[in-house]
């Protein structure tokens, strides 16, 4: 008779098959199956191993390879997956039993209808059981190229490691890699700051751990329970946000009655800020290349009581605003259109956000996954995307207007690079000085926090996971001359 297996490791395990058959994200694909159905121990269980699976992919499948005939890589995707996970616990998790680790693991192929396979996972893993805690390096040998060993050893592709040695030098390298590798700081955006202490202590009173932001003075770090299980989540008072992505559009400087784009506007988190500081005379137009992103966008906007509505282009939006649930927001027009293409609106804005598709490197802590999806190539396809982009968006930026362009990559390809070669071709615009952004960003910082320290001597936001416990996120003011 089968064994039961725990809904913590059920979970995980369809969480990673999916993960990777269908290049789906392991943080949306987690929301969606930890259901108030599953404890929040089991969910939590979950979420550690999914996570830790796949930011350990490369040092799990080394320590594994030692044991098999053939590697990890090259066996059936459900019996790889039970045995990273396998592997993962007896590795990294000093509270699981190994008889758990292994035993289940068997029991998971068996229940993905491969139990010829049961008695190989279960050989090997009682196999690396064995010298589960043993010291890598022992393992390695001693004339592997560095970037090869420190990719090894922090589980990052050689390619990476090796473009951030040239650039970093070794201990900031190292530095990264394994911050890359530690489990990201919950962040919490408040949309009614002024209430700050009440939601502090009704957090704190539901069991939850409450720190003060570490970047942000109207931030949250939240720890030891479930968010989106509370009910200042569900009412719209709080949302789970990155600090640094919270920064990013307070370096626009919206003010109440701004007419603002918002283009490559899902997931909605930075929209939500924009309609907040452009007030209910203001206006939002929020664009976005895929219908159910914008379908999300509508159901987190509906959260925090934004109105909003659907048009096909801009030109149907009028100049009347539409009385919003709550009178300190701006309503927010959703557009579905691809802003590589020349836009269809008729007005100018003064207030311009562009936060381009990219690589994502900045956020390898939050999305392990993508560093086994991403590869060199790309980063040129993306940088001839986001030009597009930026070009297009600047075009319509109102004279004396401020547009800020942002990524979560840390890679110059997508970002100094990008703002070199546009501004190359548009003498009206200049990048703002670092002195100018850091004087709009200073009211918001926690206290201790020097603002021109957030900022490059030529003008560029920038954050680092190693340094400030953040993405990696990148952004450029630019100001169109009058």
């Amino acid at each position: 008779m089968p064994m039961p297996v725990s809904a913590a490791r059920r979970v995980a395990f369809d969480v990673l098959l999916r993960v990777e058959s269908e290049s789906a994200y392991a943080s949306e694909l987690l929301h969606s199956a930890l259901t108030s159905q599953i404890k929040p121990a089991d969910a939590a269980l979950a979420t550690e191993i999914v996570l830790g699976v796949l930011r350990w992919r490369r040092l799990l499948d080394f320590l594994l390879d030692r044991h098999l005939r053939k590697t990890v890589a090259r066996l059936n995707m459900p019996v790889a997956v039970a045995l990273r996970m396998g592997c993962y616990q007896l590795r990294f998790l000093e509270k699981i039993p190994p008889s758990a680790a292994v035993n289940e693991s068997v029991e998971l192929v068996k229940r993905a209808r491969l139990s010829s396979a049961a008695s190989l996972v279960n050989a090997v893993l009682r196999r690396a059981a064995s010298d589960a805690k043993a010291p890598l390096e022992k393992h390695l040998p001693p004339e592997l190229p560095i970037a090869e060993r420190l990719g090894t050893l922090h589980s990052h592709p050689d390619w990476l490691v090796e473009r951030w040695l040239a650039r970093f030098g070794e201990p900031a390298t190292v530095a990264l890699l394994e911050a890359n590798n530690r489990a990201p700081r919950l962040s919490l955006a408040l949309h009614d700051p002024v209430h700050r202490d009440e939601i502090l202590r009704e957090l704190e009173s539901r069991g939850l751990k409450v720190e003060r932001g570490r970047l942000l003075k109207d931030a949250l770090v939240a720890s030891g329970g479930s968010i989106t299980r509370t009910e200042l989540f569900r009412a719209g008072h709080i949302s789970i946000q990155d600090e640094a992505s919270q920064a990013v559009p307070l370096l626009l400087g919206v003010r109440p009655g701004d007419q603002v784009l918002d283009l490559c506007a899902a997931p909605g988190g930075k929209t939500a800020a924009l309609a907040n500081a452009a007030g209910p005379n203001g206006l939002v137009v929020a664009a976005e290349l895929h219908e159910h992103r914008l379908r999300l966008m509508r159901e987190l906007l509906v959260r925090l009581r934004i109105a909003v509505a659907d048009c096909a282009e801009e030109r149907a939006v009028p100049l009347a605003q539409a009385e919003t649930p709550q009178s300190r927001a701006a309503p927010v027009r959703l557009v579905a259109l691809d802003a590589t293409q020349p836009l269809p609106f008729v007005r100018a804005f003064n207030r311009v956000l562009v936060d381009a598709p990219c690589s994502g490197t900045g956020t390898l802590a939050r999305h392990p996954e993508i560093r086994w999806r991403l590869h060199a190539g790309q980063l040129a396809e993306f940088h001839a995307l986001q030009v597009k982009l930026l070009r297009n968006a600047l075009s319509q930026l109102a004279h004396g207007g401020t547009l800020v362009y942002s990524t979560c990559s840390i890679e110059p390809e997508e970002n100094e690079e990008v703002i070199e070669e546009v501004l190359a071709s548009a003498p009206s615009i200049r990048l703002s000085r670092t002195d100018e952004s850091a004087i709009i960003l200073a009211p918001r910082l926690a206290a201790g926090i020097d603002p021109s320290a957030l900022f490059d001597d030529r003008g560029f936001f920038q954050t680092s996971t190693a340094i400030h416990g953040t993405d990696g996120f990148f952004a450029a003011v630019l100001e169109k001359g009058q």
